[in-house]
């Protein structure tokens, strides 16, 4: 049988993830010091721990609403009405979903109609792409740059807005840079999206890990935003809650309802311990993401100064766990760097080619893990470097 033949072809024109076709090189290694996959090297707080396991003894293990448990949608409309600064009904305007994954691929699937255009900045998380293409829509990258601190420019974006454009895809803080958008920047994108009449998905997930004693500022807040914009976030990064696959939208009740269509019928609901895992969390989790994101505001200073140190040109990123080194004065290309790196050093890290072409010359180094580890790896690096 041709099963090329059968494949969708939408389907059939996404690459593999770049970050996941590397880390299969790193599989089977021994010894490997890994500055790759994007997860905290923190375990759950045992609070948060304790309230999923109270939850399995209590017994509930049943379905919940398919916009999520009700007590949990108000815990998170409080949340975000204090972090935020933007109020969402918990009734109608807050859905629970399967990590943010899941609401980026149903808000997607909910306002695009074929042929759509979505535009987004990158560098930028692997998923953007592929998710708007897997919705039917047209995937219309902005390359954000080193000199601009790999912000998206409004002059920018405003060039590549046409009238087959329907949403303005943001991520800030930024994976794979940890960029951060400024105030100037958001009230710019703010202003194009009200005069093109256009929908803003942002995905928030590391809003929480800001640096420099710098606040976040989301663009809902903004005025004429909320009406316009879907609030993406979740419980995996500032919580260290990965494997709790829990995330959420916040938006207007008519788009939350089309959301929570196709999510009823592909999901129906999120893991009820996961759900009450993320209320505790929300109530009572808040010293420990401090305390977390003190020991990952260490290491992002250490690296970035080795970095420079060493060579590699490294702007000093705004929020996240990721650093993004410039590497063309290797002569390499990112994967060659990064191979042969992971090959002599047992060091890896991931090419910034994996984040679209405008990754290209550069690497993403996360520094959610280990302090020594990463010593040890900028050692090896440095020692890499110097042979090159």
């Amino acid at each position: 049988m041709d099963y090329t033949a059968k494949i969708a072809r939408n389907v059939a024109s996404i690459p593999r993830s770049g970050i996941r076709d590397f880390f299969e090189l790193v599989q089977g290694r021994e010894g490997v010091i890994s500055l790759g996959v994007g997860e905290p090297d923190f375990v759950t707080p045992w609070h948060i721990r304790e309230a999923a396991i109270y939850s399995l003894e209590k017994g509930q293990t049943t379905y919940t609403s398919n916009l999520g448990l009700l007590s949990l949608r108000k815990s998170i409309s409080k949340y975000v009405n204090d972090f935020f600064h933007v109020d969402y009904d918990p009734a109608t305007e807050v859905l629970v979903t399967v990590g943010v994954s899941e609401a980026i691929d149903i808000a997607l699937r909910a306002l695009l109609n074929p042929g759509d255009e979505v535009v987004f900045h990158e560098p930028c998380y692997v998923s953007y792409s592929p998710s708007i293409i897997m919705a039917h829509g047209k995937a219309i990258s902005v390359e954000t740059t080193k000199e601009d601190g790999f912000s998206l420019k409004p002059k920018k974006l405003a060039e590549v807005i046409t009238p087959r454009t329907r949403i303005i895809f943001l991520n800030f803080p930024t994976n794979p840079t940890g960029a951060v958008a400024s105030r100037e920047d958001l009230e710019g994108i703010a202003k194009l999206a009200i005069e093109h009449d256009l929908i803003v998905m942002t995905d928030e997930i590391y809003s929480e890990l800001r640096y420099d004693d710098e606040e976040h500022l989301s663009i809902a807040s903004l005025p004429g935003m909320k009406e316009r914009t879907i609030l993406l976030h979740g419980f995996s990064k500032a919580f260290a809650m990965t494997g709790f696959r829990l995330g959420y939208a916040c938006a207007p009740q008519p788009i939350i309802e089309a959301m929570m269509k196709i999510h009823q019928y592909a999901m129906l609901c999120a893991p009820i311990m996961s759900q009450n895992a993320a209320i505790e969390a929300l109530e009572n989790g808040k010293p420990a993401m401090i305390e977390m994101r003190n020991s990952y505001h260490q290491r992002r200073d250490f690296l970035v100064k080795r970095l420079n140190e060493i060579g590699l040109d490294c702007h000093m990123p705004g929020g996240a766990f990721y650093v993004f080194p410039d590497i063309r004065k290797s002569g390499l290309s990112s994967k060659e760097f990064a191979t042969r790196l992971l090959e002599e050093e047992n060091v890896a890290c991931v090419p910034g080619s994996a984040f679209g072409p405008s990754g290209e010359g550069f690497l993403r180094c996360c520094y959610a893990t280990a302090f020594e580890d990463i010593r040890t790896a900028m050692d090896k690096m440095e020692r890499f470097v110097g042979r090159l």
